[in-house]
Order: C-alpha cells, then structure tokens, then sequence
C-alpha cells in the first residue's frame, strides 16, 4: 500500500502572482487533463476551492476557467481505468457540466510518450497493414461509441507524444522515414472524420523544445500527405528550455502549416517535498519560479500568456486533480500499490484544496 508522508503545511497567498497580459489572440481551449480523478473519486477523494469548499472538481476547475477536459484512453489497461468503458461514462460527466472533450488516444494498454510506444496486447504481432486496421476501427469505435451516448469529442489525438512514431516497431519513425507512421495517422484521422466531421484531430508532439524537431516531424508528416486539424506540443520548462523558445515554436507552427496550436500538457511544482512512497517525477523547478504556490501560479500564468501571445489557442494542464490518493497508483498493472510521481505536480495539494492562486483566462 501507499504510505502517506506528513503534509506540509502550504501557505495560502492573498494575491495572484501573475497578471494576465492582454493579446489579440484568445485561449479558446483552457484545458485540463483529469484523467485520474475518475478513479479519485471512486476512492473517495475529496476536492476543495480556493474557499475551502468540498465540491467536484470539474465544477472546481470549471470555476477556474477551464471549459475543456483531456482524457487519455488505454485500449486494455490492467486496472480498467482509463479504458473506453471508464471514458464513456465520465464524458457523460463532463459533457454533462458544460464542458468539452478531447479524448487521447495512445493506442496502448498503458503509457505512451517520446520514450515507449508500446502496442497494445490484442495487437501484438500485427503488421503494418493489420495495425492501420486496428487504428481505424478502433478508432472509429470510440468516437462512434461516445457519439451514440450524446457525448461526440470535439477534439481528439491520434496518439500520444509520438515524437519518432507510435505503435513502435512498425509505427516508429527510423532513418527519416515517415511512410508507416503516416499510414496510421491516416487511419486515425478518416476514421475520426468519417465517424463525426466536426471532430478536430489534433497530432501531439514534445517538441516545444526545438523548432527544429518540430519541423523534422511535422514536415515529415506532411509530405506524406497526413492531414491534421490543430497541431499539439508538450511544454515543461524543466524538460523543454525557455519560454522564448516554446514561443518561437508555436508562432512557427502556426505560420508554417496554417493550422492553430495548442499545448495539450505543461504543469509545474508547487513543492519539492513528496507525498507517498514513489519518487517524484519532478525534483527541480526552472528559474524564475520557486516550488510553492505563488510560484506554480506564476509559471503557469507565464506559460498560459506566452503560448497565447505566439498565436496558440489553448493550453491544457496536465493531471491538475492528481494527488497523493492511496489507490491511484502510477502503474495500471498495480494501481493499488504503486504510488504517485506527480503529487508535487497537481493544483491541488495532499489535502485536496486548490492552489488559490491559479486561473485559466482567454
């Protein structure tokens, strides 16, 4: 089981650290990634505003500024959580407090990211022609299902951080070419349109850190004839550099393929302490931002107002609502006993209460 450590006591500031600078261009997708509350909530965790008021946390981050909500989808998790089942009913949540929906695709039975793009159990063996397939049916089967409930995503990713591909071996990106990966990504994106049109298909990359990744990928796909809605980037300052370059991506992104942007995660620590038994994922904060409250608000302030001034649209943060709940484990095949890296990483601190500082703004 997960030991819980001592909570430290967090100091509440009485004002906001960061003031909103005005652009032309607004945030149309305030964002939050809350693919583990779901299972949160069915231990029994509970949430608080800035007020101290228990409530849900959608409705909490709602009254931040969110009106949109990131799931990921595992085709065969171990734990049953964040598979279509488990999607299906909290769009119905989510849907139902006025929210909208990107649901992410990894096409694994756990995490998919730049450095593991493992394919799911049921596909294991599949080629190249059976896994476009797969995507496609897959695909279309999720949407299709979500559609059929009154719940159809406005947007989706096919797959997640695929920096060098996904679906690896087939669908990885090797000595520069691009012709499997973009096969799948055909399948994902006809199968998403084909399902509902309105659908933006979004194609998620890490490389807010170089404009030259970016482009290497995003070039790669296009020349083989990949069509995608809006183009997603990750955004970490511990992991991806300065502000000035995610800016100078972004804007790039934007111009060079004429599609809008958005940073589909970026989150930062609020303390360099730990909650539970598994290491944090992230130890060490970026200058300029201390490991409190004031100092979680102003990166995310900073980062939401830079990608907006660049020309991105929307800017989602990743896992807000998770703490260190015993139970909600890193690791779907141990969901019971593997702990949380990211309890240092949430907007809520080991009690459930809101960082009060926090707000997404157009």
């Amino acid at each position: 089981m997960v030991v819980a450590l001592a909570v430290p006591l967090l100091p509440v500031p009485t004002s906001a650290s960061a003031t909103n600078a005005s652009a032309a261009n607004a945030l149309s997708m305030r964002g939050a990634d809350v693919s583990t509350a779901q299972r949160a909530l069915d231990l029994g965790a509970k949430y608080y505003d800035a007020n101290g008021d228990a409530k849900d946390p959608l409705d909490i981050l709602k009254g931040a500024g969110v009106n949109y909500v990131r799931l990921r989808i595992w085709n065969n998790p171990a734990s049953g959580y964040n598979s279509k089942a488990k999607v299906l009913s909290y769009a119905k949540t989510v849907k139902a407090k006025g929210l909208k929906l990107l649901i992410d695709f990894h096409y694994s039975d756990t995490w998919a990211d730049p450095g593991k793009q493992y394919k799911p159990a049921a596909w294991t063996g599949h080629g190249i022609g059976q896994l476009q397939t797969d995507v496609y049916n897959y695909t279309y089967d999720v949407c299709n299902s979500l559609k059929s409930q009154g719940t159809a995503p406005d947007s989706v990713q096919i797959g997640n951080e695929i920096n060098v591909g996904m679906l690896w071996d087939d669908g990885k990106v090797i000595n520069n070419d691009f012709t499997n990966l973009s096969l799948l990504l055909k399948a994902g994106y006809n199968a998403t349109k084909s399902c509902n049109s309105g659908t933006q298909v979004i194609i998620h990359t890490a490389d807010a850190d170089s404009d030259a990744h970016a482009r290497w990928f995003y070039d790669g796909i296009k020349a083989k004839g990949v069509n995608w809605d809006i183009t997603g980037l990750s955004y970490y300052c511990m992991w991806h550099g300065s502000l000035s370059t995610m800016s100078n991506v972004v804007a790039d992104m934007k111009s060079r393929y004429g599609k809008d942007v958005v940073l589909a995660e970026t989150a930062y620590p609020f303390t360099s302490a730990n909650a539970d038994s598994t290491g944090n994922s992230v130890t060490s904060g970026c200058s300029g931002y201390p490991l409190t409250w004031t100092g979680q608000a102003a990166n995310f302030s900073d980062v939401r107002n830079t990608a907006r001034n660049a020309g991105a649209i929307g800017v989602f943060y990743w896992e807000p609502t998770w703490y260190a709940v015993p139970g909600n484990g890193w690791d779907p095949a141990d969901i019971n006993n593997s702990g949380n890296g990211w309890d240092n990483m949430a907007l809520f601190d080991w009690t459930g209460h809101l960082n009060p500082n926090v707000s997404w703004s157009p």
